[in-house]
């Protein structure tokens, strides 16, 4: 079950972010045009949240270039 995610474009480009759970924890991904860049699996949810707020760093950055969120 996903708990977070995310897509944004800038043009022809993509990034996805996602955090879900596994029977075993969280697993944290980041995709650039479908292709994964980052896979990583935590089972303490204190990283799991610097995770998240690494990734909402980036897709602030990423929003004042211009990039938009896809729906």
């Amino acid at each position: 079950m996903l708990a977070f995610e995310k897509s944004l474009r800038y043009h022809e480009q993509t990034r996805r972010y996602s955090i879900a759970t596994t029977p075993t924890g969280w697993e944290v991904r980041e995709e650039r045009d479908s292709e994964v860049v980052k896979k990583v699996q935590y089972q303490d949810w204190h990283r799991v949240e610097r995770a998240r707020k690494h990734i909402a760093m980036e897709l602030d950055a990423l929003q004042r270039k211009g990039w938009a969120e896809e729906s």
